[in-house]
C-alpha cells in the first residue's frame, strides 16, 4: 500500500512539476507578448504610488491582461521598486514588459501637460499644451503673453499639478536681454541673473528645467551649448575665411541670422558679407544699425532715419570697416555653420525679392535692377 501511495505522490508531483512549468513559460508570454491596448494611453504614476496601484490601473483601461502576472514580472526582474512618478506615453500593443520598463526607467515625462516659455524675436509668450497620447502630437490648452493678458486658469492649474512638465523655448535670433526678461519672469525658477549674458554666447534651442532650478543653471546651460556648437564649427571651416576668430564667427553668424529667414539662403548671404570683407567694402547691413539704436533691448517699431544711418557708431557698418565690435543677437547652429562654409559665390549685393528671400547681384548695375524690381513690388502692394 505504501508503495503505492508513494508511486501516486510521485506521479501527482511530475504532474504539478509539468503543470509548474508550463505556467510559467504562458506566464512569460503573456509578460513578453504585446498588450491588448488599441490605442496609446497617457499613464499617470503618483508620487508614492506602488506596482499594485498601476498593475490596477492598467488592468482597467486595458493596457494589461493580467494585473499578477505584470507584478510577478516587474518582481522577477528586480524593478518592482523602481516605479518613477510621473506621466508616460503607453504605445498601442505594449507588452507588459515594455510598459514596466517605460515606468522603471526614469527621467522626464513622455506624456500629460507641458508648459513652454518661449522667447520670441517680436513677442514672447507662454504655451500650455498637453500631448493626445492617441496622436503623440501636443493639443494647445491656453497662451498668453506675460504682462500683456492675465494669466488663464488652466495655466494655474497645469503648472501646480506634480506631473507637468515645463521648458524654455528660444527662437533663432532673439537677444540676450530678450532671453533674461523672460527668465526673470518665470515663478519656477530661482535665483537671479545679475548681469546680462554676453550676445551671441546662448544657444537657441529647447530646454527642460526642473521646478526650483536656478536661472544661472539655465543660462550656463545655453552658453555652454553655444560654446560647444561654435567650437566643432570653428574646427569644421572652409579655408581662406576671412573671419579670424570664433569670435568673429560668431558675430556674422548672428548679422546672417537677422538678415534672411530662408534656411536656404543662409550660405549665399553669408558669402555676400564675407566676400565683401576680402575686398575691403562695407558691409551695409541695417541689423547691425538697427542693434546700435536697440541694444538689443526690443525691436525697432520703425524705419530707420537717415541721420541713424549717417551717424558714426561701432555697429553702423554703412559708416565702420569691417565686422560689429559684438554679435547682434544669439544665431542658431546653421548660421555659425554658414559662417564658416559661405556658399563658394561671387556675390556682394542683395535686396528682397517680394518672395520673403532675395535676389543677389555680382555687379552693381545688376543689384539696382534687382532694387528697382522690388521698389515696383512695394508700390504694387501699397495700392492693393
Amino acid at each position: 500500500m505504501w508503495r503505492s501511495i508513494a508511486s501516486n505522490a510521485f506521479t501527482l508531483l511530475i504532474v504539478a512539476t509539468f503543470l509548474l512549468a508550463g505556467a510559467v513559460v504562458w506566464g512569460k508570454r503573456q509578460y513578453a507578448e504585446p498588450g491588448p491596448l488599441a490605442e496609446a494611453i497617457c499613464l499617470r504614476v503618483a508620487p508614492g504610488s506602488n506596482m499594485r496601484r498601476v498593475s490596477a490601473e492598467l488592468e482597467e483601461r486595458g493596457a494589461v491582461s493580467n494585473g499578477s502576472i505584470f507584478r510577478v514580472g516587474a518582481d522577477y526582474t528586480d524593478k518592482a521598486n523602481e516605479l518613477k512618478a510621473g506621466a508616460f506615453l503607453v504605445p498601442a500593443e505594449a507588452s507588459m514588459q515594455q510598459i514596466v520598463d517605460i515606468v522603471t526607467r526614469g527621467g522626464a515625462s513622455t506624456c500629460g501637460t507641458e508648459v513652454v516659455y518661449r522667447v520670441g524675436v517680436r513677442q514672447s509668450d507662454v504655451l500650455v499644451r498637453e500631448l493626445d497620447p492617441a496622436t503623440t502630437r501636443f493639443v494647445e490648452r491656453a497662451r498668453f503673453v506675460p504682462g500683456e493678458a492675465e494669466a488663464p486658469e488652466v495655466y494655474e492649474e497645469i503648472r501646480a499639478a506634480a506631473d507637468t512638465r515645463f521648458r524654455v523655448q528660444m527662437a533663432e535670433g532673439v537677444t540676450s536681454w530678450q532671453v533674461v526678461q523672460l527668465l526673470n519672469q518665470i515663478g519656477e525658477l530661482s535665483g537671479e541673473i545679475s548681469e546680462i549674458p554676453a550676445e551671441g554666447t546662448l544657444s537657441p534651442d529647447s530646454y527642460e528645467f526642473a521646478k526650483g532650478e536656478s536661472r544661472a543653471e539655465l543660462v550656463q546651460e545655453m552658453q555652454s551649448r553655444q560654446s560647444a556648437i561654435l567650437a566643432e564649427a570653428w574646427a569644421n571651416r572652409v579655408d581662406d575665411l576671412p573671419l579670424k576668430s570664433p569670435e568673429e564667427v560668431l558675430i556674422m553668424a548672428s548679422i546672417i541670422e537677422k538678415e534672411t529667414a530662408v534656411p536656404d539662403e543662409r550660405r549665399t548671404v553669408a558669402s555676400v558679407f564675407e566676400n565683401r570683407l576680402k575686398r575691403g567694402m562695407r558691409l551695409q547691413t541695417d541689423p547691425t544699425v538697427i542693434y546700435g539704436i536697440t541694444r538689443g533691448e526690443g525691436v525697432l517699431d520703425r524705419g530707420i532715419r537717415q541721420s541713424e544711418l549717417r551717424g558714426e557708431t561701432p555697429y553702423n557698418t554703412y559708416v565702420i570697416d569691417g565686422l560689429p565690435p559684438t554679435p547682434i543677437a544669439n544665431p542658431g547652429r546653421a548660421s555659425i555653420e554658414a559662417a564658416v562654409n559661405p556658399e563658394p559665390t561671387d556675390y556682394i549685393y542683395f535686396v528682397a525679392d517680394g518672395t520673403g528671400g532675395h535676389a543677389f547681384a555680382e555687379t552693381l548695375n545688376e543689384h539696382n535692377r534687382n532694387v528697382a524690381r522690388w521698389r515696383e513690388i512695394e508700390a504694387e502692394r501699397a495700392n492693393q
